[in-house]
């Protein structure tokens, strides 16, 4: 994790340089996001997080991730995986990538969990946004005597920690989704594939395209584009999330094939709204965090001169016999996009073949 400073929520007001941990502590945040990753997409309501319990030399024991609202957190998660282990006794170190809770809900506190484990040591990599929460469960731990550190945001693993739950963080503070555009044009700037073809995008990016499906809660289209294509807008390439039914706005007046919309409604929670300003009341209304819109340009653009995004993919067709191109923007510069999470942006940006922008 470099040099990313850490904060002592059991000291008040002091900033603590961890170099002895680094190592260790980086690692175990690798491998939290990892967990987290798995059930991106899967876990609405409540926000992706993921957890690794490390020995006290360092060595991962056990990682955990919230597989889906109901289920275990990912600290209880990581917790039963260790002592499925036979390693219990070896935990000293808790890595999470978000601050454990303190409340009850369909679950109980992760933090009382975390209490009658051997650990000693909890990292935090964001604290709650929920302002009513945010603080009490690194509280509740430090007053029990663990150390508690939590990033102070501004290197690349907080960083990464806070893009898991920029949708959650959207939801739960100002309830709001988050909203990605997604568009694929040609070298010309065309939305429009050739003639009998449904797209021009490679292999790759078709890959890309579907890895975000699965990790969005809902789909935003217009009449437009079901006129013309008639998409199916489910997860292919990759497997989906066993069971997983996304919610499916439509925006428009128009009518559309009956049969479109029966084979649509068998797969999606489906949705109609007659313009773009609809779109997150009824996103937020459903408990969709993260939604993406796939739809044609007139639509698109509604969309953002409406101000009504919050990141953008494109994918520019490359040039014969080169990969396409890829471009993040973000609305927000202070806000952590969740799209360079995505394995085929995170490999594109570290090589330098992405541009991320604002």
């Amino acid at each position: 994790m470099g040099r990313d400073r850490v904060l002592s929520t059991g000291a008040a007001d002091s900033l603590i340089d961890e170099r002895k941990l680094t190592d260790a502590v980086a690692s175990g945040f690798a491998a939290a996001i990892g967990a987290a990753l798995a059930f991106l997409g899967n876990t609405a309501p409540n926000p992706p997080v993921g957890c690794a319990i490390l020995d006290a030399q360092g060595r991962l024991l056990a990682t955990g991730g919230h597989e889906r609202a109901g289920l275990p957190h990912a600290e209880a998660a990581a917790l039963n995986a260790l002592r499925e282990s036979g390693r219990w006794d070896d935990a000293r170190t808790l890595v999470v990538t978000l601050e454990p809770c303190n409340h009850r809900g369909r679950t109980g506190p992760c933090t009382e969990a975390i209490l009658r484990s051997p650990v000693r040591e909890v990292w935090i990599g964001c604290p709650d946004p929920n302002p009513n929460v945010s603080g009490h469960g690194a509280a509740r731990l430090a007053k029990a005597g663990l150390a508690v550190r939590t990033l102070d945001g501004d290197g690349p693993i907080a960083r990464r920690c806070a893009a898991l739950i920029a949708p959650f963080r959207r939801l739960a503070v100002e309830r709001k989704p988050w909203i990605t555009v997604k568009q694929a044009i040609d070298r010309h700037g065309s939305m429009l594939p050739p003639a009998g073809q449904s797209t021009f995008t490679s292999e790759r990016s078709l890959l890309l395209a579907h890895r975000l499906r699965r990790a969005t809660d809902a789909i935003v289209t217009g009449t437009g584009t079901v006129l013309a294509d008639r998409p199916g807008f489910d997860v292919r390439r990759l497997p989906d999330h066993p069971g997983r039914r996304r919610l499916l706005v439509v925006v428009g007046n128009r009518t559309l094939p009956s049969d479109w919309m029966e084979a649509a409604a068998g797969r999606f929670v489906l949705r109609r709204v007659p313009g773009p300003d609809l779109v997150p009341a009824v996103l937020a209304e459903a408990g969709a965090m993260w939604a993406m819109a796939e739809a044609g340009p007139s639509l698109l653009a509604s969309l953002e001169e409406a101000g009504l995004w919050n990141d953008r993919l494109v994918i520019t067709r490359g040039a014969e016999g080169e990969p396409d191109r890829l471009a993040i923007d973000v609305a927000d510069a202070r806000a952590a996009s969740p799209l360079p999470l995505l394995p085929e942006l995170s490999r594109c940006l570290e090589e330098g073949a992405c541009s991320l922008g604002s």
